[in-house]
């Protein structure tokens, strides 16, 4: 009822705040941040089902530039333990991004710290999801999260861009929600890289990898391959798929992460500056292990720029999994400031 009580209030405030979407401090310093709240239901088949009511995440980010050329960012990212917690002791509070970035004259800019991996069409951030739910990344979760080293992003023309990354491991150490590395490069470095193309007018074509050596936590080398488009075909529709490959090695060998592959269609339909609604086709396939294809639908009614309602239907059918089905449905509250 607490948590009930407090999303009730959170709304009404939201929705009574003037449209802002992020407080400058001053010239040198931008705060912006997200917390997201759920209701949501599972029915499997076979099985009981069961529901949940919570606030899903919280996330609050600083923006520094101190000069023209550098930007700092730190940001604090909360998860209840109840939604699992950011590390496995429970913890509900951790230190997201922590980088400096500093961009040369010939547009070459290189960031050092803490970062988000660039790999995966669909959010981290639960703010910028498009559904409550996620696509895919049940079984496998070939997407990494946080981790630390250093990146190099170039545009060499005005529709082409490139990065790299060097880092402490491609996945995040187990239990700590996608939140940080294995924190050491000695005994198991990790690199990602992207390249994306917009020549095409409203297609954006992109293709990344990422490679992690074995290491303390991960006995088995992991590769990750990433393709995805996006189309745009005119202001109120708009096409997105996406495949995914991951040899993390199977499950059943020692130290595997899992072998297979995601997929995911998105069809994006605007109503209006208020009303807009996703529908989405999506699967994976462990190799030996359980598979799946999801169907979904979730619209979402902006009121301010402040306060997203949304909502989501999913029917899942499964194989090699000890549910046949499950059908989901789901509310949620973003607030954003």
């Amino acid at each position: 009822m607490k948590i009930r009580s407090t999303i009730a209030g959170l709304a009404a405030i939201a929705a009574a705040l003037p449209a802002f979407a992020q407080v400058k401090i001053n010239d040198a310093l931008t705060v912006t941040g997200w917390a997201t709240g759920s209701y949501q239901y599972t029915s499997p088949s076979p099985g009981t089902s069961f529901d949940s009511f919570n606030l899903d995440a919280g996330y609050l980010d600083a923006i520094i530039t101190p000069t023209k050329n550098t930007t700092a960012n730190i940001s604090l990212y909360y998860r209840p333990s109840g939604e699992g917690g950011v590390s496995p002791s429970g913890a509900e509070l951790t230190v997201l991004d922590a980088n400096v970035a500093y961009t040369n004259t010939a547009g070459v800019t290189i960031t050092a710290g803490k970062f988000l991996s660039y790999l995966g069409y669909e959010s981290f951030y639960f703010d910028a999801d498009n559904m409550i739910t996620l696509a895919n990344q049940q079984f496998l979760a070939p997407i990494p999260g946080y981790h630390e080293g250093v990146k190099v992003d170039y545009s060499p023309t005005k529709t082409d861009t490139l990065g790299f990354a060097i880092v402490d491991s491609l996945q995040s150490k187990p239990g700590y929600a996608a939140t940080e590395g294995d924190g050491e490069f000695k005994h198991n470095a990790g690199g990602e890289a992207y390249f994306t193309d917009t020549s095409i007018n409203n297609l954006t074509l992109w293709f990344g990898a990422g490679y992690d050596t074995k290491g303390n936590f991960e006995t088995h080398a992991d590769t990750v391959l990433d393709v995805w488009a996006s189309y745009t075909v005119d202001k109120t529709s708009s096409f997105a798929v996406e495949e995914i490959y991951k040899d993390g090695g199977d499950f059943s060998e020692p130290g595997g992460t899992g072998k297979g592959s995601n997929w995911l269609l998105y069809y994006d339909f605007t109503a209006n500056s208020a009303w807009n609604a996703w529908f989405c086709v999506s699967g994976e396939d462990v190799h030996q292990g359980p598979s799946y294809v999801k169907y979904s639908i979730s619209p979402t009614y902006t009121v301010n720029a402040n306060l997203s309602l949304r909502a989501q239907y999913s029917y899942t059918s499964y194989s090699k999994y000890g549910w046949n089905s499950a059908n989901f449905l789901g509310a949620e509250a973003i607030f954003k400031f």
